[in-house]
Formats: structure tokens, sequence, C-alpha cells
């Protein structure tokens, strides 16, 4: 019965999604110029995304025949068809996103409000934000419909061997193939998207506004219709594949927990219990759907204010409340009739589940609070390094590394914090729970995380066509509250993904085991699984392949951000030389008589950003099962710790120091701090923090996320053949 409503939620938040486009696409475009910027900016978007497809698919092919073959034929089609929904979410976001871009600026245009341009942009978001979740829910519950339910294999939990004589539990596969072609996608999304949105920007202004002088996003300039697609394969597609490759990654993590927990104490707890810790992070999932509906309504339909940031705050904060009261419920129907629940964990009987979602939700919102505090400009941190443009770019520079290094420290520590607390409520199933709750209302927050580009391509457009300076200043206020919204996002993505690499950690043990190790377990078992794990396998840091693994595992991030930085870099000079040729061949482009070649350049990102984008990718999917091969499982369970803690600084260092530098700069164009004049020296050395910034805070910082659960995925779905099959 469970599996039923949770599947009509998911399609609810899809039919909700269509609605608010339809309403956000009966909105006039408004002027001849606007409706042309915006067909171009809508084309190269679409042109980018189907190439990328191309390139998608054909990886995601062969990575599906290689698990069918080494594991069994379902495990293929759950990749495939996780791939498919990550791909669909991308795709949509990037359509209700350019969709909403031109309207957002005409109504700015006509009304003069701010309010009433937020809510066009937000309700654009929000078809990005429910697609998401709606379709992360429910192509889990078909994959658990379809295989749990029909196929039996949630009827009947246990290990199986297949022909190459390796061990597993048929519905962790299952689910762990869902989500990695939910992570590929992501991956190539994130990647590619961060290359081609960074170029253009970074090509934008050291050309456009170092170089030339010209306004932000102005007509002028050949890049900037590029840019403002960049924007929407970037912080658009890429944002929503990453985030639901986030939210599937948390609830797979505590699927395959509780199934494994299902055959450990297969013959001291009731199948019942086991089969609802099972279902519980999909449910909880769906109710955090309904929350997140009713949080997005509620911003919908309340009278707006002229603070954006207090109104998106409202629906995030709605659906948390919404979602916290809820899960109560939940927690109860599912685990309230059972008795001597601390055999699993629970230290707290049926609350247990319901204190460990509390404890994420708390989590993810200070993590959220770390991240606006170190990269909004209404806080010091963001002023002070405004202020240093004063003393020359050396100082912008320095102090935003600093900036991004010192925000590392609360929000790991608040991570820590959670994950004892978890512990001690749920067992390592509660940490598993706390990750999904940072999530839980992932539909909301990734609505005020799509709102920000969406917000952006708006202001690009009115200037693109020459609509007054009124307009302007209405998105560009938008636009700085969606820097920091962002900045909020990638924190949840980051904590989230720390969280549920723990789970697959222990999971990833798990599967080495064969039946007669995990049933021996169940004799033994008490609640503490890890101290249980430890005693079972040889993965301890004083062995020699689990210390060398960790230190490969923490040079990796440094490896894998350093190839996306590089890739941004090659594809921006490559754009950086066009632009300059066209300055310099094209007569009349300055003095505006004369129309750049966007196409050439929308064109050139295109090109690049598909040739970079795969080796960094490839080196995601591809490390674990090398170093499996040659040097064991010990050695891929160093790895992934010490992808874990290496990656987990790294990502919010170079998330807070680029959000920081971006509105260092948007502070002082606003002219609320005198810290500088626009267009002088102190502008020009705070263009250049935010164009060093762009790469690590859209490219290379966000896709670390993804690296920590798709090497997780993968050394899940291998550490079979890694335990049987290695060379030393």
């Amino acid at each position: 019965m469970h599996i039923w409503w949770i599947l009509a939620t998911s399609v609810a938040a899809l039919l909700y999604a269509l609605s608010n486009y339809i309403s956000v696409k009966k909105k006039d475009e408004g002027t001849k110029e606007m409706s042309e910027i915006a067909s171009f900016i809508r084309e190269g978007a679409k042109t980018f995304l189907a190439d990328e497809a191309k390139a998608v698919f054909r990886t995601a092919v062969v990575v599906a025949v290689v698990l069918a073959v080494v594991t069994e034929w379902y495990v293929g089609i759950s990749f495939i068809f996780g791939a498919i929904m990550s791909m669909l979410a991308g795709y949509i976001g990037m359509r209700a996103a350019t969709t909403s871009n031109v309207r957002v600026a005409n109504v700015a245009r006509k009304t003069r409000n701010v309010s009433d341009a937020l809510k066009v942009a937000y309700a654009g978001g929000t078809v990005m934000g429910l697609s998401v979740a709606g379709l992360a829910v429910l192509g889990l519950g078909v994959v658990y419909l379809i295989f749990g339910k029909m196929f039996g294999q949630v009827v009947n939990i246990k290990v199986v061997t297949n022909w190459l004589g390796i061990n597993y539990i048929p519905f962790t596969m299952s689910i762990s193939g869902y989500a990695l072609g939910s992570s590929l996608v992501a991956m190539f999304n994130r990647v590619g998207g961060g290359i081609y949105t960074k170029a253009a920007d970074m090509a934008a202004d050291l050309v456009g506004k170092t170089e030339v002088g010209l306004p932000e996003d102005d007509p002028r300039n050949p890049a900037t219709i590029a840019d403002n697609v960049g924007d929407n394969v970037g912080d658009i597609a890429g944002l929503g594949s990453d985030l639901l490759e986030s939210f599937v990654g948390s609830i797979v993590a505590s699927m395959v927990l509780a199934t494994y927990m299902f055959a450990i104490y297969y013959n001291r707890v009731d199948h019942t219990l086991m089969k609802n810790m099972i279902i519980f992070p999909l449910s909880l999932a769906a109710v955090g759907l309904v929350s997140s509906m009713i949080g997005i309504s509620f911003v919908l339909m309340k009278k707006g204010s002229d603070e954006p940031q207090h109104d998106l705050d409202i629906g995030l904060w709605t659906s948390a409340i919404i979602t916290l009261l809820s899960g109560t419920l939940l927690s109860y129907l599912l685990f309230g009739k059972f008795h001597n629940l601390e055999v699993v964990g629970f230290k707290y009987g049926w609350y247990s589940p319901w204190g460990a979602m509390i404890v994420g939700i708390i989590v993810g919102m200070l993590i959220g609070y770390w991240a606006e505090y170190y990269t909004s400009d209404k806080y010091k941190p963001t002023k002070s390094l405004c202020l240093k443009s004063k003393s020359g770019v050396g100082l912008v520079m320095t102090s935003g590394i600093s900036l991004g290094m010192r925000s590392t420290f609360l929000p790991i520590a608040t991570i820590v914090i959670g994950i004892l607390l978890a512990s001690h409520i749920a067992g390592l199933y509660g940490i598993a729970i706390a990750a999904l709750g940072m999530l839980s209302f992932v539909a909301a927050s990734v609505s005020v995380d799509s709102y920000g580009p969406i917000a952006d391509n708006a202001g690009g457009i009115s200037e693109m066509a020459g609509l007054d300076e009124g307009v302007r200043k209405i998105t560009d206020k938008l636009d700085a509250v969606g820097n920091t919204t962002a900045a909020i996002g990638k924190g949840f993505a980051i904590g989230s993904a720390v969280l549920a690499a723990l789970s697959l950690f222990a999971s990833y043990i798990f599967s080495q085991l064969s039946a007669e190790a995990i049933s021996e377990m169940g004799q033994m078992a008490g609640a503490n699984l890890l101290h249980l794990l430890g005693e079972k396998t040889r993965l301890f840091l004083t062995d020699a392949k689990t210390i060398s693994g960790a230190l490969i595992g923490g040079a990796l991030p440094y490896l894998f951000a350093a190839m996306i930085t590089d890739s941004v870099t090659e594809a921006a000079k490559a754009l950086i030389d066009e632009v300059r040729r066209q300055f310099k061949e094209i007569p009349g482009i300055k003095e505006g008589k004369a129309k750049p070649d966007y196409n050439r350049c929308i064109a050139i990102s295109n090109r690049q950003a598909l040739k970079e984008m795969k080796l960094p990718s490839f080196l995601a999917l591809f490390t674990p099962i090398i170093v499996g091969f040659l040097f064991g499982p010990e050695f891929v369970g160093g790895l992934l710790i010490g992808t874990v803690v290496s990656g987990s600084l790294v990502a919010i260092t170079m998330a807070n120091a680029g959000g920081a530098w971006d509105n260092a700069k948007k502070l002082l164009e606003s002219g609320k701090l005198e810290c500088g004049t626009k267009g002088g020296d102190e502008h020009k050395a705070l263009v250049v923090g935010d164009t060093v910034g762009d790469p690590l805070k859209d490219a290379a910082g966000p896709s670390i996320n993804i690296l920590i659960k798709i090497m997780s995925i993968v050394s899940i779905l291998m550490a079979s053949l890694f335990a049987k099959y290695h060379l030393f």
C-alpha cells in the first residue's frame, strides 16, 4: 500500500510543476528585441543539452552492458532508468528557465515591482524543484514496485551468487544501479555545464568588462549570449541533475543499509519491521515532497514584499517545519507497533527515525546559514572582502582564499555533531536518515536555487534589449539573492554527501561479505554495526593498503578540481581569443554600429565544454574500479574515506570563496557600501576575484559532492569483484 501513495505523490508534484510552467508561459515575452534575445538563449541551451545527451548515451550504454554482464540484467536496466530520469530533470528545468527569464524581465519592465518579478522567477524555479524531487521519487518508486515487489527482491531478502562467483543482495544492486545512472548524468551535466557557463562568463568579464570597459551583459560583448546560455546549462540543468543525484543518493544509502540490516537480523527481528525500514526513506521523501508543495504554494499565493530573501526563506522554512511535523506521524505509523527496537539501533523506540530526521534538517539549515554568512553581502566577511579592493587585486585574492578556507570549520563541525547525534539516536541507520532529512524538502530548496539563474538571465536580457536602468535594478536585486541561495544549495549538497557517504561506506563493507559471514554477524549483532564491521574486515587505518588508499583518496578531489578548473581555463582561452578577434576585426562593435557574431561564441563554448568534460567524469567513474582490481577492497575503502574527508573541505572552500568574490563585486556595483566606483580600479580588482571564483563555485566545487557519491556507489556495485579478483 505504501508504494502507491508514494507514486501518487510524485505524479501530483509533476502535475503541479506543469501547472506552474503553463502559468509562466502565458505571460507576455515583452518587446521584439527581448523575444529575439530569449530565443537565442533558448536555442543555445537546447543545442548543448542535445549534444551532451549523445555523449552521455554512448557512455551509459557501455556502462549498462558491463553492469548487466558482471552482476545481473536488471542492474543495467535500473542504471539506464536512473540516467533517463536525471537527464529529463535537467531538460525540464532548462525549458522552464529559458521560458521564464524573459518574462521576469518583462514583468519588471511593466510593474516596476520587485515582488511581482520575484514570483515569476520563483514560479519558473519551482518547475525545476518539483521535477527534480518528483522524478527522483517516481523513479525509485517504480524500481521498488517492479524489482522489489513484482520480482520479489524485498519479499525475500537473501544473498545470491552470480556466474562470476560474486555475492550480493539483488535489491541493493537494483537501487544502486538506479543511483549510479543518476550520478553519471549529474557528473556530465555538472562538469559539462559548469565548463560551458564559466568559460563564457570569464571571457565576457575579462575582455568585455575589464579590457574594453563594457557594462555587464552589454549587447556589444560577443560572449554575452553564450554567458546567458551557460547560466541555463550549468546553473539550471547541471544543478537540477546534481541535486536529483544527491536526493537519490541519500534515499538509496538509507535503503541499501536497511536491506543489509534485514539480511543480518533476518532471524532475530520481525520481518515487517525490516521492510518498513526499507520503505521509510522513500516514504519520508514523499512526505517532504508534499510539504514542499505546500511551502511553494505559500510563497506563490502570499502577498509579496520588497525583500526577496525574506519571501524565499518563508517557503523553505514552511516546507521544513511541515516535513518535521509530518515525519512524526510517519515514524509512528511505520514503527509505533514494534517493541525491542534497540536491536536495530533505535535507542528511543519509534521516535528514533524521526529524531534522526530532525538532526538532518537542523544540520542542513545550519549549513545553509553558514553559507549565507560567508557569502551574503549582508554580513561582515563579504563586506570586508569588498573593502579590500581599495588595496588592490592582491589583497582581494588572498582575502577571498582565506575566507573560503575559514568557512570550512563551522559547517564541518556542524556535520560532525549531526553524525554523532544521529548515530546516538538511531545507530548507523540514523546517520543515513539524517542525510535524507537534510534533503527531504529538496523540491523547495531547488526551487530557490533555480530562481537565481532565472533572475540573472532576466537582468542580461533587460540589458541587451536596452531596457531602462530601473528594470536592471530590480533584476540585480533578485540576482544578488540568487548568488547566496546558490551557495546555500551547494552547502546542502555537500553536507548530505558526507552523511550519505558514511552509510554507503558501511554498505560497501557489507557488500564484500558472503552469506555465511552475514549470517554469523546476525548471531553476534548488537546495535553497533560499525564495530562489528571492523571485526569482520581488515579495514583498519593501520593497514598499509587502507592508509595508502586514504592518501590517494585525499589527493583525488584536488586532482579532480584542478582538471575541471584547467578545462574551464582552456575553454575560456578559446572564447577570449574569439571575443578579442571580433572586437579587432569587426568594425563598429564597440560603438554599437555592428552586431557581434553571437552564434560563433556559442558554438565555441559548446564544442569546448563537450571536449573538456570527459576526462574528469571518467576519473570519477573508473578510479575505484582500477584501484580495486589492482589493490583490492581495503585500498578502495581507504580511497573512499580520504575522498570524503578531503572532498568536503575542498568543496566548501571553493563554493564560499567564489560566492563571496561574486557578491563583493555586486556589493560595489550596487553602491550600498563605499568600497569603490563602478569601472574604477577597485571594481576591476573585484571583477578579477569574481572571475577566479567562477570555475571554483560553479564548476569544480559543486562537482566534488557527485565525485564522492559516484565513487561510493561504483564501489558498492563492484565490491565483491574486488574482494575476489585483485592483483596485489
